[in-house]
């Protein structure tokens, strides 16, 4: 099992830090893991993204030409990155800033209100780990208790107050997901 997940968003949505809780839920299964992010100098506001490789064997590149999934959490995040997932690929999108509908028709889309849901976490900046719950839900490559231990680890250690928001955030995207009805490749 190899799976390849592209996150991409403006800076400050949290992006590094999903794929970061990513990594750490296959680290504690056990698995091969390559994080890469990919971010400019702006501090906030600017693109962002990262690029996570989970394997069950040594991993030969950290580079990703063709995605398994893909979260697009920005306008400019879709367009860079949608023609990237594979046929078949899921497609998680953030209908809160994401208006257009995708270009593809070939791979599974899952639309999440992450904001909305984030809000109702307790905080706008959980939008990534409402998408990352969305993502578990429709293709659990990961288990979803071992990114709620992996937020335990990372959020637990340095902001504890926060790791009540940060678990309703991932639920709140775990439900969606496996609520929500999916558009899927055209017959």
């Amino acid at each position: 099992m190899e799976h390849a997940t592209i996150i991409g968003g403006f800076g400050g949505q949290g992006i590094l830090f999903a794929g970061q809780t990513l990594a750490q839920a296959a680290l504690l299964e056990g698995r091969a893991v390559s994080w890469m992010p990919s971010y400019g100098p702006e501090m906030r506001g600017g693109t962002a993204s990262c690029t996570v490789v989970i394997a069950d064997h040594p991993i030969g590149s950290p580079i990703a030409d063709v995605a398994d999934s893909v979260i697009a959490l920005n306008p400019p995040s879709m367009a860079k990155h949608e023609h990237l997932l594979a046929p078949g690929g899921l497609l998680v999108v953030n209908s809160s800033l994401i208006e257009a509908e995708p270009g593809r028709e070939d791979v599974e889309v899952l639309t999440i209100p992450c904001t909305e849901l984030a809000r109702v976490a307790g905080h706008d900046r959980l939008v990534s780990v409402v998408a990352l719950g969305g993502l578990i839900a429709r293709r659990p490559f990961v288990d979803a208790e071992s990114v709620r231990q992996a937020l335990v680890e990372l959020v637990g250690r340095h902001h504890p107050e926060l790791l009540d928001a940060d678990l309703a955030a991932f639920d709140g995207g775990l439900a969606h997901g496996a609520e929500t009805v999916v558009l899927t490749p055209a017959s």
